[in-house]
């Protein structure tokens, strides 16, 4: 598997996505932000988060014979043991992440996806897509009042913080949502799969941020998405993306959270 990655954090913030691979293994991360009014119990900070927890999933799927839901499974155990003992790992606020991966071992191609990202396998015919909608699914009435305020006020502000406690209360819950935190049985509700890797000729792993070429601002669909990735390169389609963020300041053409996110892709071929 030939890959390229590149990572972008949005206009002025840290970078709270992570992306790692290699030739067996690649892996997404998008790290879950926090309104500056919640604490979060953990003195070390969303970064120090997804990039530990990367590199811990990472190593376990290329060390271990074991499939990718026990693989994540150790990894969240491992990185929650890293700051048990300074941090609260176990607050609903405490660090978390979206995770998406592929594997290629044995003449197959494994995917695991928990959270809202997207995986995208293309077979030469029309793409497929994996995307864990669930966190969505939860608090759709302060959802609908975060769209409905004005951009950068401070109704926005108060209705987002409202939003964040009612689906961190929900999460890594049955009839919420799950993503990996500290508690190593979220794996266990991943979505996961595989795929005979001469059925594949490309994939990509995502984060939200770059999603938006597709769901937010339409520029393309999925198969479009994948040649910008081909053609012209990862840094390109995320400059795509902040391109159509900044023609859109207000946000009202095309409504969204925020004006910008982190962006990370992985373009993947075999």
């Amino acid at each position: 598997m030939d890959f390229a990655l590149s990572s972008t954090p949005r206009p002025g913030g840290p970078n709270e996505d992570f992306a790692i691979g290699s030739a067996e293994c690649v892996v997404v991360l998008d790290g879950a932000g926090m309104p500056k009014d919640l604490p979060t119990g953990c003195v070390h900070g969303v970064p120090w988060y997804v990039q530990r927890l990367g590199n811990s999933l990472h190593r376990e799927a290329t060390e271990s014979q074991r499939d990718l839901a026990h693989c994540m499974a150790t990894a969240i155990e491992q990185t929650a043991d890293l700051h048990r003992d300074t941090c609260k790992v176990d607050s609903p606020f405490s660090p978390s992440a979206m995770v998406a991966m592929l594997r290629v071992r044995n003449e197959q191609a494994e995917w695991l996806v928990l959270g809202d990202g997207t995986l995208v396998l293309d077979d030469g015919q029309e793409p497929s897509v994996v995307s864990d909608q669930r966190l969505k699914a939860v608090a759709s009435e302060k959802r609908a009042a975060l769209r409905a305020a004005e951009p950068g006020s401070p109704e926005e502000r108060a209705v987002h913080t409202a939003l964040v406690e009612e689906e961190r209360a929900l999460r890594n819950r049955q009839g919420g949502f799950w993503v990996a935190a500290a508690d190593p049985e979220a794996a266990a509700e991943a979505l996961t799969g595989s795929t005979p890797i001469d059925h594949l000729k490309r994939a990509a792993l995502l984060t939200d941020g770059s999603a938006r070429y597709v769901d937010t601002f339409g520029l393309g669909d999925w198969a479009d998405f994948l040649d910008v990735l081909e053609h012209h390169g990862t840094a390109s389609l995320i400059s795509k993306v902040r391109q159509a963020e900044l023609s859109d300041p207000d946000r009202k053409r095309s409504p969204r959270s925020k004006g910008h996110d982190d962006a990370t892709v992985i373009f993947a071929r075999f």
